[in-house]
C-alpha cells in the first residue's frame, strides 16, 4: 500500500516519550510513516527507535545527526528527505504528546480540503493550552500577536510548530535560504509560504505540556524570534516571491 504521509519528529533526549508517540502514531486509522530525526541524544532514544524498526519495517525511519543543531535544521533535514521519496503530506510534530496524535488526521483532512498548510492552532478558538503557568501562555499568546503586527501575517499561533505540508509548499520554499533554526523557524516558514501566495489554514487544537522528559525552550530561543521578526520582514521587501 502507498502512503503519501509522513510524520517527522525531532528528537533529543526523549526516551520517555519515543516509543509511545511511535506506537500511537502507527495506531491511527489512516496510515503514516514516522521520520525520527535525533542529534545525538545521550539518552539512548535513538537507540529505541531503532529497536522498533524491526517491528515496523518500511514504515519508520531514523536519520542520525551529530550534536544538537537546533529544531530548524532538523526540520529541513526532515523536509529534505521527505522530498526525496514520494510523500504528498509532510507533517511536523513534537515527540512529546504536547500535541496529539489523532489530530494528524485533522491537519490532513484540512489539506485535503483545499489548505497548502494546515497549522494545529492554539489560538484560533481561543487559548487551548493545558498545563503551561500562565507567564508561558502569555508569553506565546502576544509572541503571536506581536508577528501579526510586524509581519501583517493572518495567523493566530505563529509560532506553533504542529503543521502539515502539501508537498508542493517544500517543494517551492528555497530551503538553503531559511535562516533561522528555533521558534523564528516555525515563523520563517509560515511567513514564506504566506508570502509564495499558499493557503494556509489553522486547525483548532487542545495543546498539552509535556509531563515526561524537559522542555527544550530557551530565552536565548525566544529572543531570537522577537528579533528575527524584523529581519524576516526588513529581508521579505527585498526578496522576489514568484
Amino acid at each position: 500500500m502507498l502512503v503519501d504521509s509522513l510524520v517527522i519528529i525531532p528528537t533529543y533526549n526523549e526516551k520517555e516519550n519515543i516509543e509511545k508517540i511511535i506506537r500511537t502514531v502507527f495506531s491511527l486509522s489512516i496510515p503514516f510513516h514516522v521520520l525520527i530525526i535525533d542529534d545525538g541524544s545521550p539518552d539512548g532514544t535513538a537507540d529505541i527507535v531503532k529497536d522498533l524498526q524491526g517491528e515496523y519495517s518500511g514504515k519508520l525511519f531514523i536519520e542520525e545527526r551529530k550534536g544538537k543543531l537546533g529544531l530548524g535544521t532538523a526540520y529541513i533535514h526532515g523536509f529534505k528527505w521527505a522530498l526525496n521519496h514520494t510523500y504528498e503530506f509532510i507533517f511536523e510534530m513534537d515527540a512529546d504528546f504536547s500535541h496529539n496524535p489523532s489530530d494528524l488526521l485533522r491537519l490532513r483532512q484540512a489539506c485535503l480540503d483545499g489548505a497548502d498548510l494546515s497549522i494545529g492552532s492554539r489560538y484560533v478558538t481561543g487559548v487551548n493550552v493545558v498545563n503551561w503557568p500562565m507567564s508561558r501562555v502569555l508569553m506565546s499568546y502576544f509572541a503571536s500577536v506581536y508577528v501579526r503586527f510586524v509581519t501583517g501575517i493572518d495567523i493566530h499561533d505563529a509560532t506553533a510548530g504542529f503543521k502539515c505540508y502539501r508537498r508542493r509548499v517544500l517543494e517551492k520554499i528555497e530551503m538553503d535560504k531559511i535562516r533561522f533554526v528555533g521558534y523564528a523557524f516555525q515563523i520563517e516558514m509560515k511567513f514564506t509560504a504566506i508570502n509564495y501566495g499558499f493557503k494556509v489554514v489553522e486547525v483548532p487544537i487542545i495543546f498539552t505540556d509535556r509531563t515526561e522528559g524537559t522542555s527544550k525552550m530557551s530565552t536565548r530561543i525566544f529572543r531570537e524570534a522577537f528579533l528575527g521578526v524584523i529581519q524576516m520582514k526588513v529581508s521579505s521587501w527585498f526578496r522576489k516571491y514568484k
